[in-house]
């Protein structure tokens, strides 16, 4: 038997998860509801489930810290977030924190929550079809990210953080002791890297990316 808490602040998808998981699904039982973070927490106490259906959206702390909170406190304890919320910030914090499932609450229904929950015991990650496309997404991104960076030399690296400052070619090239045509060299060898065609794209990938910091 699966012991599982249902943590959600609208009491009717409680009840709904509830009431199909019991009348369809006697391998399952839920053995506790919380609505908020705190609720959880306290009913954690008496109770310890083998697996959390957690919604990201409770009215006294995120999802994410509850999660992170769970994984450090009860690490036994599986995760399958249950969100109406799937935008990639959400997902690649779930994601790092290391939830174990995530679902869309319109994906499927109750026997899809079953199933991710049975696959999650059995010690396989279960991820629904749009946010595994978003997962794939963050780990491709991440990786060209990686694999772009570590290319870049150390008067590359000043180049884009001098294009930062705003300086002109001219300047850039002063600063560094280089001639003007060099320095445009090198811009076009990061811009080929990068897929981009100008320094206004070149210094706000550099940002989002991390290879140079605002300051």
């Amino acid at each position: 038997m699966i012991h599982v808490i249902i943590v959600d602040d609208h009491e009717l998808f409680r009840l709904g998860v509830r009431t199909a998981i019991e009348n369809r699904h006697p391998d399952l039982t839920i053995v506790g509801e919380a609505e908020s973070g705190a609720e959880l927490f306290s009913l954690l106490n008496s109770v310890v489930p083998h697996i959390v259906l957690l919604d990201i959206a409770l009215p006294d702390c995120s999802g994410v810290e509850i999660a992170t909170r769970l994984k450090r406190e009860y690490p036994d304890i599986k995760i399958l977030v249950i969100s109406a919320e799937n935008s990639a910030h959400t997902i690649q914090s779930m994601v790092e924190v290391g939830v174990d499932g995530f679902i869309r609450k319109r994906q499927g229904g109750v026997d899809t929550f079953a199933q991710a929950i049975r696959s999650i015991m059995q010690g396989m990650d279960f991820f629904g079809k749009d946010i595994s496309e978003v997962v794939y997404r963050i780990y491709v991104s991440k990786k060209r990210t990686t694999e772009v960076t570590s290319e870049f030399t150390q008067q590359e690296r000043r180049i884009i953080e001098l294009c930062r400052e705003g300086l002109p070619g001219k300047l850039i090239a002063d600063r560094l002791e280089i001639s003007i045509r060099t320095v445009n060299n090198h811009k076009n060898h990061i811009f080929r890297k990068l897929g981009i065609t100008n320094t206004m794209e070149m210094v706000q990938y550099a940002l989002k990316n991390g290879i140079i910091q605002l300051v």
